[in-house]
């Protein structure tokens, strides 16, 4: 059970033991740009196996253990891996993905996912699912579970049907059909037919195997409907947006449970049952982190609140107790429950924070013991780690903020310099937890700040709405005004600051040298949007016109006619600071010409900048080569224009 000690570990220990002898030198900056040493890892249901993606030499492997013997020790190629599961106790699956070019398509290139069987039961059938079936593409569309059916293993996913004739195959249309896939034999057969043209579906599926819930949106004019296969219609409704989503069924498989986002932006939750009736509110005004569900059946079985307090709330007694003890034996820095047995006798925890870049626990709950099975940073001491904490600071117009401040390590908070480090999404959030792109910069004598701007997540969904239209405006502000907390604190040296993001915070970053001034030393966008016109054109393309993504773009966006006021590119001219722009040229959410516009709009106006090209890069800088190199060109690019020392 000891999944990295065991085999990966002993020589890494050594190097973190050096590390922490010579803690007054930062360590080099690849250790913060590599990816992590453990990147995914799963216990099988009966609690005897790991499996888990790790790195060792420099090189991914694939890697199980059954009771301390290796069963399977493999290199996944050049592929992107994306998670590892188990099926049952003798199956793993593997997804991954590969940037895909596409002709005929309404985008030049997608990012295909793919899900590998690997058995570890001498006679099963190995490969990835649907690799067998000619009609089929190979790549999953959607996962919907997996269940046991006469005692056979079987998964269920999304597939793409293919017109076969003779030697030549193509696309019927982009729609999934539901797929029952024998996970032994990796044979396939059809469970439900895709949904109607311009119609989205989703499914839930019973712990028999079969379709119990089907939700079918239309794409024209976001009428939606759940209903039961040949039984009664559970709900309908109309959303312009399409923000309705199937959580799971209810406590014992009797109810389901959807979820619908009003006009204000508030989701609520509701359960209905089965054989009709009245659906009902349920967990109102409680904002959800995780939701705990029975992955045999499908059921919810309880949930995790967000805020700075979250609670887990359990159906089950037995689990309640467990969990509690984890949260509460982890408690000051970031846990994260990856995976657990059926009766949560034994769970995989990952924690992060303060002195932490990144530890594995496999916890037994009855022997209340937690042993560390892997170390994702080792070449990272714990003294070596920068101080992290939020900050609570108020906006402009008084609404109630934070951010995450991280401190270099070795320093007094006193007159730093700075950077601002915005999150991507901009639906999303950050938490005190070890951030590898700011603690990179904190090894090297920054502060580093990642402001919680309103439109973020982890708070209300009023919060997270008060971000709709305010691109470069109040989200914008936001930023600014969490710099201007930090400097009257005594923490920052506001005349020292540069700001640094991706996707979202790379708009951010542009928008804070063009759209605002005299703020920034320096700016670096990785893979950030710089023309809105553009992006919402090109989505609403590559979208084929959907009529729901227009809706919600201009729900999150504002008036399109307004998208040039906001856009850093048409301020180029306006840019106070010097500009770094780095992008992946497989980028298939923020497209590469976003900063090709935008370097050439510099250019024009004679105003300093450098472009740096990922050649094979995603938007997600899934390579580590190319991630380091942008760490570099990143750090490279701030000590120049503003100097620690």
């Amino acid at each position: 059970m000891r999944l990295i000690l065991a085999t990966v570990l002993p020589a890494v220990l050594l190097v973190a033991e050096a590390a922490s002898a010579a803690a007054v030198e930062p360590p080099s900056l690849d250790f913060y740009g590599e990816l992590p040493q453990v990147e995914d890892a799963a216990i099988s249901p009966d609690g005897h196996s790991i499996a888990s993606v790790v790195r060792t030499g420099g090189e991914r492997r694939v890697l199980v253990l059954k009771d301390g013997k290796t069963l399977l020790n493999a290199s996944p190629g050049t592929t992107k891996v994306r998670a590892i599961e188990w099926a049952d106790n003798d199956t793993v699956l593997l997804t991954n993905s590969a940037t895909v070019p596409l002709f005929g398509f309404m985008a030049e290139k997608y990012e295909m996912t793919g899900t590998i069987i690997l058995p570890m039961r001498a006679g099963n059938e190995s490969g990835m699912v649907f690799g067998k079936s000619k009609a089929i593409a190979k790549t999953t569309r959607g996962r919907y579970g997996i269940r046991t059916v006469d005692g056979r293993t079987v998964g269920y996913f999304g597939g793409i049907a293919l017109d076969v004739d003779g030697l030549n195959t193509r696309w019927r249309h982009g729609r999934a059909t539901l797929y029952a896939v024998d996970i032994a034999t990796n044979r396939p057969r059809v469970l439900a037919p895709p949904p109607g043209e311009e119609h989205y579906r989703d499914w839930l599926i019973d712990r028999g195997g079969n379709v119990a819930v089907i939700l079918d949106i239309s794409e024209t004019n976001g009428s939606w409907k759940i209903t039961v296969p040949k039984g009664p219609e559970l709900a309908r409704g109309v959303d312009p947006t399409g923000d309705v989503s199937l959580i799971s069924f209810g406590k014992g498989g009797s109810t389901v449970v959807y979820e619908i986002e009003d006009e204000d932006g508030t989701s609520h939750w509701y359960e209905v049952p089965l054989a009709g009736g009245e659906a009902k509110e349920i967990l109102g005004d409680v904002a959800i982190d995780r939701l705990f569900v029975d992955r045999s059946s499908g059921d919810m079985i309880g949930y995790r609140t967000a805020g700075e307090t979250p609670q887990t709330v359990m159906d089950n007694p037995v689990y309640q107790s467990a969990i509690s003890r984890i949260f509460k034996a982890f408690a000051g820095r970031e846990a994260h429950l990856i995976d657990w047995t059926p009766d949560f006798s034994n769970v995989l925890v990952r924690t992060t924070g303060n002195r932490d870049s990144g530890t594995w626990y496999l916890v037994d709950v009855r022997a209340k013991r937690a042993d560390p099975i892997g170390n994702e940073r080792p070449e990272i001491a714990p003294e070596q780690v920068g101080a992290i904490s939020t900050v609570g600071y108020k906006a402009q117009d008084g609404l109630d903020m934070d951010g995450i401040l991280t401190l270099p390590p070795g320093r007094e908070a006193k007159n730093l310099p700075v950077i601002l480090l915005p999150h991507g999404g901009p639906a999303a959030h950050d938490k005190a937890e070890f951030d590898w792109r700011a603690q990179a910069f904190a090894s090297r004598g920054y502060a580093v700040f990642q402001p919680n701007f309103r439109g973020s997540t982890g708070r209300t969904d009023a919060f997270r709405h008060a971000g709709d239209g305010q691109w470069g405006r109040k989200m914008q502000t936001d930023i600014s005004d969490g710099l201007a907390e930090l400097a009257k604190r005594g923490i920052v040296d506001p005349k020292r600051a540069c700001i640094v993001g991706a996707s979202y915070g790379g708009y951010a970053a542009l928008a804070g040298v063009t759209l605002q001034q005299g703020l920034y030393r320096c700016a670096v966008s990785v893979a950030g949007v710089a023309d809105l016109k553009l992006m919402y054109a090109t989505d609403i393309r590559e979208s084929g016109d959907s009529k729901m993504l227009t809706k919600s773009l201009r729900e999150q966006l504002g008036d399109p006619r307004l998208y040039d006021e906001v856009s850093p590119r048409r301020f180029a001219a306006r840019a106070d600071a010097p500009v770094l722009l780095i992008h992946g040229k497989d980028d298939t959410v923020v497209g590469y010409k976003q900063s090709l516009v935008m370097a050439d709009a510099l250019k024009d106006a004679g105003k300093p900048y450098e472009l740096v090209t990922l050649a094979g890069e995603d938007h997600w800088l899934s390579r580590e080569e190319t991630r380091k190199r942008m760490l570099s060109e990143a750090m490279r690019f701030v000590q120049k224009h503003n100097p620690a020392d």
